[in-house]
């Protein structure tokens, strides 16, 4: 978790934008990709796309559920990977998802702040 930011609001909606669910979310840089509660996502109607492991911070390997959601931050949309989580482990804003909606924490100031894209080659003939 990035130092001094801990929680920001959040909306998950179904691919389409047609329903969404407001949630608190854990910024965690740490983690690869979002974590939502099963029951929320199933609410949404997020279909189930494949088991992936991942690895947990002691070491062990477990298998969750993947599928795709929007996930709104600040006004920021982006079509993200969500982890159907537990129900008691919370929401886990992920770092694939700050990067989907071009965003990044700030710990001086104690929130996400929008930041540009990076490039690796230069789009300009110079």
């Amino acid at each position: 978790m990035p130092m001094g930011i801990s929680k920001v609001a959040i909306r998950v909606g179904d691919p389409q934008g047609q329903r969404y669910e407001s949630l608190e979310a854990l910024v965690d840089t740490g983690a690869s990709y979002t974590v939502v509660p099963a029951s929320c996502l199933e609410h949404l109607n997020i279909p189930r796309s494949e088991k992936w492991p991942f690895e947990l911070a002691d070491g062990r390997v477990i298998e969750r559920d993947i599928g795709y959601a929007v996930v709104q931050v600040d006004g920021r949309s982006t079509l993200t990977i969500v982890v159907f989580g537990d129900e008691d482990a919370g929401v886990l804003l992920g770092a694939y998802t700050l990067e989907g909606v071009r965003m990044a924490p700030d710990p001086v100031r104690r929130r996400l702040i929008p930041v540009p894209g990076l490039l690796m080659r230069s789009l300009h003939k110079t």
